[in-house]
């Protein structure tokens, strides 16, 4: 008997992470599937939008050479205008494309002003949807570091309940009998900070980068707002 008591105790002893899990209630199974989820969720977007970000600095420096080495805008609109594959290719074609559309009849001033006028809000237009889709899966990191903490305190509370339950029903506070239930209640709380921290952290450098990416797209549209500008008022 008091081996097998021993063996029993032992095994309650077991402080594993798959142990832990196994022995715990149904519904801090439940917060841990959730949290383990929503870390892994985190991670995929945090690669996804590391490689997004590293794509877009290295095209947006590739066009800027481009654009800067000399080479007529017609030139070239039409190597671009087909398939622009970053977002200043398509902010340069969508003002190239209300340039090529307007310049013919440009007359008097008003049309002159309209025509201004109508470049810069496509260029706008184009700069807002290409930070859109930059900013895309930040919300998910922003979502996941604000709730994954209160997810895992729900679950860290729930199962203390449960040993508060299981400590009444046996009569024994001995530490062995006790601590069991308090590590798997805490163990929730560990993987809510296990996936809420790189959350934060990578949200807050996905959103830095979002913010310089957005200075250097809307620098080029005001540059080339200034060169359309230039075009027009010379009938060119």
């Amino acid at each position: 008997m008091d081996i097998v008591l021993a063996l029993a105790l032992q095994a309650d002893a077991d402080f594993s992470f798959l142990a832990l899990f196994l022995r715990a209630d149904i519904v801090v199974k439940a917060v841990m599937g959730v949290l383990v989820f929503a870390s892994v969720w985190s991670w995929t977007v945090i690669v996804d939008r590391q490689f997004a970000f590293m794509n877009l600095r290295g095209k947006a420096k590739r066009f800027e050479h481009a654009f800067w080495s000399g080479r007529s805008l017609d030139e070239m609109y039409k190597q671009v205008n087909d398939s622009p594959r970053d977002p200043m290719e398509r902010v340069f074609v969508s003002a190239m494309r209300e340039w090529t559309d307007g310049r013919g009849n440009i007359g008097s001033d008003l049309q002159i002003v309209s025509l201004k006028e109508r470049i810069d809000r496509v260029m706008a237009l184009t700069v807002s949807r290409e930070l859109g889709r930059a900013e895309r899966g930040l919300g998910v990191l922003a979502s996941i570091a604000s709730a994954s903490p209160f997810i895992g305190l729900f679950g860290t509370v729930w199962g203390i309940m449960n040993s508060f339950r299981a400590i009444a029903a046996s009569h024994d506070t001995n530490l062995a009998v006790v601590a069991p239930g308090i590590a798997e209640a805490l163990f929730a709380t560990a993987l809510g900070l296990l996936a809420a921290v790189p959350a934060v952290i990578f949200y807050n450098k996905f959103s830095a980068d979002t913010s310089r990416y957005a200075t250097r797209l809307e620098g080029f549209a005001d540059e080339l707002s200034a060169i359309f500008s230039r075009r027009i008022s010379g009938g060119k």
